[in-house]
């Protein structure tokens, strides 16, 4: 999942901001106790999710994959005051998890979690977002990319996350499996959108970034 050796990657991590306290703990608790810890954003993609925030400064942030609120965490630093983040997790069992470490942050009032199928839960959104992140079921990324693009400001973000999926993004298409083969459409839908502007960042499994004309 990571392309960087570890030593870049630690070199990497000494010269950068130290992880959060509660997210050191939120870490900690998601590598002991859930069975794909992987899954989690961690310190060095946390922190370029947190930096991408502050660049921005949203007024609102939709989330797509909430998994047990790393990411949350992070991309919620850099909402303006009065800013909200709306995340939405499909697993009822996270949600203990997501709102103990939300309220630990001293988030309460500024992340929205919702819980069920983001499919169900997208058309209901009426808020214009700024900056949107994508780390759900790879299956439904394209589904999910057409669902927010209304929803987002011009001059907004979309971010998906794993659009290398490990690597796997280089096999012949005709030997993926379904999820490499929607992440390899996702990549070649956003390339040729005419409505966005791109780039494709190979930090830790790849970040895909679009940035609505």
């Amino acid at each position: 999942m990571n392309f960087l050796s570890q030593e870049i990657e630690d070199y990497a991590l000494k010269n950068s901001d130290a992880e959060l306290d509660v997210l050191k703990r939120l870490n900690r608790e998601t590598h002991l106790k859930m069975t794909m810890p992987q899954m989690l954003a961690g310190h060095m993609q946390g922190l370029m999710l947190q930096m991408f925030s502050k660049m921005i400064r949203p007024k609102n942030i939709l989330e797509i994959g909430t998994f047990t609120g790393y990411s949350a965490i992070c991309l919620a630093q850099g909402l303006q005051d009065g800013g909200k983040l709306h995340t939405i997790e499909v697993n009822e069992e996270f949600k203990e998890i997501i709102t103990r470490y939300i309220k630990e942050a001293g988030l309460e009032g500024k992340i929205r979690l919702y819980i069920g199928a983001a499919v169900n839960i997208l058309p209901a959104l009426s808020e214009e977002f700024d900056l949107v992140f994508i780390d759900a079921d790879k299956e439904n990324y394209s589904t999910y990319y057409d669902l927010v693009f209304p929803k987002v400001k011009q001059g907004g973000y979309i971010i998906a996350d794993n659009v290398l999926w490990s690597g796997k993004i280089l096999n012949s298409p005709m030997k993926m499996d379904i999820e490499t083969k929607s992440l390899h459409d996702y990549s070649l839908k956003i390339q040729s959108d005419s409505m966005v502007e791109n780039v494709l960042l190979p930090l830790r499994d790849g970040l895909m970034i679009s940035r609505k004309k």
